[in-house]
């Protein structure tokens, strides 16, 4: 079994996906078309070069551009079975999708509708493409300037079928992950899980700031952590996973090269690993890539591979069954893989 048909072997979970950036090319340029007043190219090499990145802002910023295509409830599932028929081209059987609620209300999808539209996206998806989607909602910054509540409010109202918990993502630097600390406290208190983003573009003291002010289960990103080898210790005593995105790192320019990826010092270090795409339409990738990139550039096994799936499951908020599932899965492909 080659490594490339071994990769898409592995029945996978994805913990890292945001909604409007998994958005694939095709998806964008029937959305930007069905809306004529819009930055957002309508040509497709005009779209692949405007996703040429400069910066983390300048991604922030295109991102904030693709976001205003989504103005109805149908949008919102143009996007939802695009993202589910990729995940499954790419063997992922669970995902955990970010969703910024409140950056579609100003465009004409109310909390009503988008939460229906979920609903019914994610009972879509699973019918059609065999994927069983979950949400988490995240205050995207500096969209939720009341410190995160505008989003709790929107969590706790609707809490739609599939919810899982609380994310914090966009800008860091001029947002402290500490100032959210009084509604993670509320979001966990209501049974929601504390996903945040740290450490992605700023330095490991928020990485610490996530795990405790926001008692984070789960980091998303934190690369940075390479840079405190206490911070190593301690995410590697606890099992905290961090949420690895090789390429969206090098297209925001967080990390300055694939070569120079922080993901061996990781794994060295004991850190529970897992491998996502963050926003693979807008950094033209796929879960299957990202895995092969970890063995072509690292030099991971098959071993090594199949564990960073199994963490992934692992890590993930789904049911027991699901993640049975999972588990067995990859250790059947891995024996299969053995045995040739």
């Amino acid at each position: 079994m080659g490594i490339e048909e071994f990769i898409a072997a592995l029945p996978k979970a994805e913990l890292h996906v945001h909604l409007v950036g998994a958005a694939s090319l095709d998806t964008v340029l029937e959305l930007s078309r069905r809306h004529s007043r819009t930055l957002v190219p309508k040509d497709r090499a005009e779209l692949a070069r405007y996703y040429e990145f400069t910066d983390f802002p300048h991604f922030i910023n295109v991102y904030s551009a693709v976001n205003k295509l989504v103005t109805t409830p149908d949008d919102v599932q143009t996007m939802l079975l695009g993202l589910a028929r990729d995940l499954a081209a790419n063997n992922v059987r669970y995902a955990e999708v970010t969703v910024s609620a409140i950056a579609h209300f100003p465009y004409g999808t109310g909390p009503e509708a988008l939460s229906e539209a979920l609903v019914d996206g994610r009972r879509r998806a699973l019918a059609e493409h065999g994927v069983e989607l979950a949400w988490i909602f995240d205050v995207p910054m500096p969209s939720d300037l009341r410190e995160g509540y505008s989003t709790l409010e929107y969590v706790l109202d609707q809490r739609p079928e599939g919810t899982v918990g609380l994310g914090l993502a966009g800008l860091e630097t001029p947002y402290p992950r500490a100032g959210f600390k009084a509604a993670f406290q509320e979001a966990r208190a209501a049974g929601l899980r504390s996903l945040p983003h740290a450490g992605e573009t700023t330095g490991p003291e928020e990485i610490w700031a996530a795990l405790e002010d926001l008692g984070a289960e789960r980091i998303g990103h934190g690369v940075s952590a390479v840079d405190d080898d206490r911070l190593l210790k301690h995410l590697a005593e606890t099992g905290i996973p961090l949420e690895v995105s090789l390429t969206s790192n090098v297209c925001t320019k967080a990390v300055s090269s694939l070569a120079e990826h922080p993901l061996p010092r990781l794994l060295d270090a004991g850190v529970t690993v897992t491998l996502n795409t963050d926003d693979p339409g807008m950094f033209g990738t796929n879960l299957n890539r990202e895995y092969l990139l970890a063995h072509e550039v690292f030099g991971l096994g098959r071993s090594e591979l199949a564990e960073l799936a199994r963490n992934a499951a692992r890590a993930a908020f789904c049911a027991e069954q699901t993640r049975s599932g999972l588990l067995k899965g990859i250790d059947a492909v891995e024996r299969a893989a053995a045995e040739q």
